[in-house]
């Protein structure tokens, strides 16, 4: 069953343990999504895009829910987000890392010389194998466009999701503790390794 409209128009910590189990579909493959993280939008997450209000990048995010944010990471990567919540409060969910379950010829195709569990095991591998890129920032994964979202068929155990702090983002202290974002589904080999946030100072 494809994820409708009224699933992501929902606050983005209620959206995001939800997505764990469900797939994601574009290009030919299909990902099981392992790990995601939580953003709370516009004065209430410093590690938002959109914490400081609307600038053109973030635009999507203080849109209508059930569109895909997708930005670029450190002039190399791109990253995919299921936009939530009400229209204006710029809420997302980042598509942290997943198991490829369809397509495997094609993802190992876009992923050559890597090995099938990390094919999808990161942000930046994930939009790789399912060919997602700036052309799709904006798409709306609730109609017939290109990207859809499907729940899953067996339900992830809620005895299984484990929560912690985002990947790389500081926040009060330095560590990200402050914001347990991440969620993830304990025992999955998919899921990426965590590496604190750092804080970068001025230099003179």
């Amino acid at each position: 069953m494809t994820l409708d409209r009224s699933f992501f128009a929902r606050p983005a910590l209620v959206v995001a343990p939800e997505l764990l189990g469900c797939t994601i579909v574009h290009g030919g493959v299909t990902v099981r999504l392992t790990e995601v993280e939580a953003y709370a939008g516009e004065g209430a997450d410093p590690g938002s895009h959109a914490f400081r209000g609307r600038t053109p990048r973030t635009e999507v995010m203080f849109g209508e829910a059930g569109h895909l944010y997708v930005y670029f990471s450190y002039g190399m990567h791109w990253c995919a987000n299921a936009v939530c919540g009400d229209e204006g409060e710029a809420q997302a969910v980042l598509l942290r890392a997943g198991e490829v379950v369809a397509g495997h010829e094609l993802a190992a195709a876009r992923r050559a010389g890597v090995p099938e569990r990390d094919w999808a095991r990161g942000p930046a591998r994930l939009t790789s194998t399912l060919a997602i890129d700036r052309a799709h920032d904006g798409v709306d994964v609730c109609g017939d466009g290109p990207v859809r979202f499907e729940a899953p068929a067996v339900p992830v155990d809620p005895g299984s999701v484990r929560t912690g702090p985002r990947v790389g983002v500081s926040g009060p202290g330095g560590d990200g503790t402050a914001y347990p974002y991440r969620f993830w589904i304990e025992g999955e080999r998919t899921v990426s390794a965590y590496r604190p946030g750092v804080i970068r100072r001025r230099t003179r």
